[in-house]
């Protein structure tokens, strides 16, 4: 074993431990816990989605906790605006006007996770604002540039409520290498744990008690893209992920078919370059999670439906639908491409 293979063995064993830790906190999530594993050492930010009440803010602090770095926090509210994510302003003790940074500048470049919590109840502007961000990790304010090299931005939005909300552009949805649905556990145990056990019931305490700063997050990035250059995909992988991006764009020329709807007048665009980029970057993350050093088509559908779904473009008509139209046609994709 050369030095890298050791390198990657012990983080792989890095990162069990560091789902392990998270699921002391959540119940009934190890599908979700594995998912935000693999964008953060894919290094691409997670959007949650899911109803009310369901742990997607635990679940997201709980991560912020195991991993260590500084950490900002905003409320997506109607009236944010872009300049209170950099600056507010307040009246001092001495009763003069003062300007303090905001919750994404104020820890410079140690700052790792920054959390949005209902980020659809937030403007249009500010998701702009945000784009930027995710995008190149940098952001300019005060007359200067600030960067933060090591941050993931962590986002979540319910699907229940409607009022005083916006809805989240493509180019938005694109910056996320992954969405992840968040549903309430479905067996009596586990209800039976989160209603009846009381460390279940005070989520403060319940993300303090897990071990902080698991790992080096200043190690991440070099740590991911080891695990990109060191896990192969064989032509074969290539080409059926290339056949899995034509079928977003044109489903009905793979014979996928739904029963109440035209596939063939359907899809307004498929999946992006970037998406497909960041699916594959999940993939390989997959596979070395499960201690493989190349890539198999499992790894690929594992990720599939929560690395392309939220990028789908429909035709204007079908566009309210997606949500529940996503999952079919993607399932639908998945079994109609042949796997190598």
């Amino acid at each position: 074993m050369d030095r890298n293979d050791a390198l990657l063995s012990d983080w792989r064993e890095r990162a069990l431990a560091l789902e392990a830790e998270v699921a002391k906190a959540v119940i009934g999530q190890a599908r979700g816990i594995r998912l935000i594993s693999t964008a953060v050492f894919a290094r691409g930010h997670v959007l949650l989605q899911g109803d009310v009440g369901v742990g997607k803010t635990t679940l997201l602090r709980a991560f912020a906790q195991v991993l260590g770095g500084a950490f900002g926090r905003i409320e997506g509210t109607i009236d944010l605006m872009p300049n209170d994510l950099i600056y507010y302003t307040y009246i001092s003790a001495e009763g003069k006007p003062a300007v303090e940074p905001g919750p994404l500048i104020r820890h410079g470049e140690d700052l790792a996770i920054f959390f949005f919590n209902e980020i659809n109840r937030a403007r249009p502007q500010v998701h702009s604002l945000l784009l930027r961000v995710m995008a190149e990790r940098s952001v300019a304010a005060f007359n200067r540039e600030y960067r933060f090299p090591h941050l993931l931005v962590f986002a979540d939005r319910n699907r229940v409520e409607r009022e005083e909300t916006f809805k989240i552009s493509a180019a938005a949805r694109d910056r996320f290498m992954l969405e992840v649905t968040i549903d309430a556990p479905t067996t009596d145990t586990e209800r039976r744990r989160l209603m009846f056990e009381p460390r279940f019931h005070d989520s403060d305490r319940l993300v303090g008690e897990l071990a902080a700063a698991m790992l080096d997050y200043r190690q991440l990035n070099t740590v991911a893209e080891l695990i990109q250059r060191s896990v192969q995909a064989s032509d074969a992988l290539q080409n059926y992920a290339l056949s899995l991006w034509r079928a977003t764009a044109v489903p009905a020329e793979y014979g996928v078919r739904l029963s109440d709807l035209d596939t063939a007048q359907l899809m307004l665009a498929g999946a992006s370059p970037r998406g497909m980029s960041l699916l594959l970057r999940a993939a390989r993350v997959a596979a070395w999670l499960d201690g493989r050093g190349y890539v198999t088509p499992e790894d690929v559908q594992a990720v599939f439906v929560e690395s392309i779904a939220h990028r789908l473009c429909y035709q204007p008509v079908y566009e309210m639908r997606r949500h529940e139209i996503s999952g079919r046609l993607l399932s639908g994709i998945l079994a109609n491409v042949a796997a190598p």
